[in-house]
Order: structure tokens, then C-alpha cells, then sequence
């Protein structure tokens, strides 16, 4: 089984772990490099601190925790991971969602060495509660700057991918994608009248997107070039694909965001790919009026909670909320005013 991370630098049970989160859980590739690389610099921790190594050295960075074996990983105690979130915390000014992760990977990991290996009888992470995290509403574009966002791309000139650059950053506007989620859509997971299509999301779980007028639009005139002789001799059969005639990649969809923001005049407000994602939800439930649980299923959330931000983005029902007070026009009469100047 082939890992994007370096996992012969791990210990083999970590190994173990990594191909059941993948095969067996169905967690995306990125979650497993996101768990290893914690996982490694927990281990690290430990094995420097029981050896009197500075973890501050150049030499920590470098430590082989390959040959760790089930003895040392079965030892571990609730203190030494108490301690390792100090020195995160501390010396590598971690951030509480840094944290939450890091906390995730360890206690998944000694979950699957408790329960699925049955190599120990206590896990030492178990009882460790999550940093709590600093609740920030997300960012959006308005519907004009949205709008100014599609302006940019139709008015690009130069661009030769116009048509896939305007259908990319229409879907991301209506349809609320995760930006694995749109580069990986193929030819075959859109409904033939363009009337949905299929994404795969995380945890490997796929649902059907509905496509609006706009969406269907700018599909239409993206696949007749996506459907010309040229590309049917590719060996990718990958909905948007780069001017390499490959699949395009993350970074790609990612830079031509950053482009069409700075055309647009939006660039200072460090927008990316998952801002318009942020944009489409809060469009839908400010604007389009749709039910917080609708657009749950809409943006793929596992649980309600995660969506129920959207519901506080706005200060356009608390500011109307005040102004339908029936008190609201109440105001001190003229005659009282002349009173009181007596």
C-alpha cells in the first residue's frame, strides 16, 4: 500500500494504524499524512525526553523513531502526553485547533492499540479533554463581490482556460465544494442533463450536488471543450483537466482562485478555495432562505453543529430583530426637550 508520507520512518505499529484508518475507516489520504506527521513528533517527544535529549536541538528534528517497538508505545502515560501538549503549547506555539488535531491523532491511535489490538488494558489518552477552541465566524463574499469574482474571469482575455476557470469558480459560489471534492469529479459523475453530480467527500462518502441554472450553464460551455478530439485520447477521464491535458491538481485550482481575487480587486482580503465554500453556504442560508438541516446535506457535514455557524454569520437579523422593537420610534417629545431646558 502506497503512502504519500515517508511511513518507513515510522514505527511499525503506527504502520499498522495508518492502513486501517485508510482501508478500513475510509479516512482520506490527507487525514493519514495529518496523523503520522503528529504521531511522529509525539514520539519523538517522548523517546527525547526519556533519553535527556533537547528538544529544542537541531538533533530532535532528526531522531529515527523507526525501531520503536510495541513495548515503548504500550508504556506511554497520561502524563507524558499532559507534558507534550505543554511543549506545543510552549515552545511551539501551537493554536487550539493545532492542538485538537495533534489530541486526535493520539487518541486514535492508542484507540486502535486498545481496542483493535488489544495491546493494552488502559489508554492513556482517553480521559485528555480537547483545547477549547476560539469559535470564529467564517469568511464570505457578498453577492457583489461574488459577482465581481465572475466578472474577472469572463473578462480575462488573455486566458485560455476561461470557460473551465468560470465553471470551477461557479460550482465553488453555488454548490458549496470542498476543493478535493471538485477536482476529483469525473465525466461520468454528471447527471447527462446536467441536472447534478456525483462528489466524493470525506471519509470516502459520496453525495449528489444539484446543479442551478448558472451551474448548468457554465457547464455546457466548458464540456463542448472538454469533449473536443483533442482530449478524448487522454488517459484521465477527470472532469477539469490543466492546460498539460493532466488532472488538475489542488494548487492549480487554488492559484487560479488567488488570480481571478486579485483581478478582481478582492485580493487584500486573503480569500481562498474554502472561503467560497463559506460564501456559497452563507448565500444559501442568509439569502436563499434554506433550512440549516437542508444545508447540512448540502455541504456534506457530518454532524449539525459543524453547519449551525452558518446561522450566526450575519448581524442582519439582530439588527432588524432591534428595529422591529415596538419601542424602536419612541423618542422624547419636542416639549419635553424645551422642558428640561428650564
Amino acid at each position: 500500500m502506497a503512502f504519500k508520507f515517508p511511513i518507513e520512518t515510522m514505527p511499525p505499529l503506527t504502520k499498522d494504524f495508518a492502513s486501517y484508518k485508510l482501508t478500513i475507516q475510509g479516512c482520506s489520504q490527507k487525514t493519514i499524512d495529518e496523523y503520522l506527521s503528529d504521531l511522529r513528533l509525539f514520539f519523538r517527544y517522548v523517546y527525547a525526553k526519556r533519553n535527556d535529549i533537547d528538544v529544542s536541538s537541531d538533533f530532535f528534528e532528526k531522531i529515527d523513531i523507526s525501531n520503536l517497538d510495541k513495548d515503548f508505545i504500550c508504556s506511554v502515560t497520561t502524563d507524558e502526553i499532559y507534558d507534550f501538549f505543554i511543549y506545543v503549547s510552549i515552545d511551539r506555539r501551537n493554536n487550539a485547533s493545532s492542538k485538537s488535531r495533534k489530541l486526535s491523532a493520539i487518541k486514535a491511535f492508542y484507540k486502535y492499540a486498545c481496542q483493535k489490538k488489544k495491546l493494552m488494558e488502559q489508554n492513556p489518552a482517553i480521559d485528555i479533554e480537547a483545547p477549547k477552541k476560539k469559535q470564529s465566524l467564517p469568511k464570505f463574499l457578498s453577492i457583489e463581490e461574488s459577482v465581481a469574482l465572475l466578472n474577472a474571469i469572463e473578462s480575462d482575455t488573455e486566458s485560455k482556460t476561461k470557460e473551465r476557470d468560470y465553471c470551477i469558480i461557479t460550482l465553488f459560489l453555488n454548490c458549496g465544494m470542498r476543493l478535493s471534492e471538485l477536482v476529483g469529479i469525473n465525466l461520468n459523475d454528471i447527471d447527462r442533463e446536467l441536472r447534478s453530480l456525483r462528489v466524493l467527500g470525506k471519509g470516502n462518502k459520496e453525495r449528489i450536488v444539484y446543479l442551478n441554472d448558472s451551474c448548468r450553464d457554465a457547464l455546457m460551455k466548458y464540456l463542448k471543450i472538454r469533449r473536443d478530439e483533442k482530449y478524448k485520447k487522454l488517459n484521465t477521464n477527470a472532469l477539469f483537466i490543466s492546460k498539460q491535458y493532466k488532472w488538475l491538481s489542488n494548487k492549480t485550482v487554488q492559484w487560479l482562485v488567488y488570480k481571478y481575487l486579485e483581478l478582481a480587486g478582492l485580493d487584500y482580503k486573503h480569500y481562498s478555495t474554502h472561503k467560497l465554500r463559506h460564501t456559497a453556504a452563507t448565500l444559501m442560508y442568509q439569502t436563499g432562505k434554506v433550512d440549516v438541516r437542508v444545508l447540512k446535506e448540502i455541504l456534506g457535514h457530518e454532524q449539525l453543529n459543524t453547519t449551525q455557524i452558518y446561522t450566526h454569520v450575519s448581524n442582519k437579523g439582530m439588527e432588524d430583530a432591534i428595529n422591529n422593537n415596538p419601542l424602536a420610534h419612541v423618542k422624547i417629545s419636542k416639549k419635553s426637550d424645551k422642558g428640561d431646558e428650564n
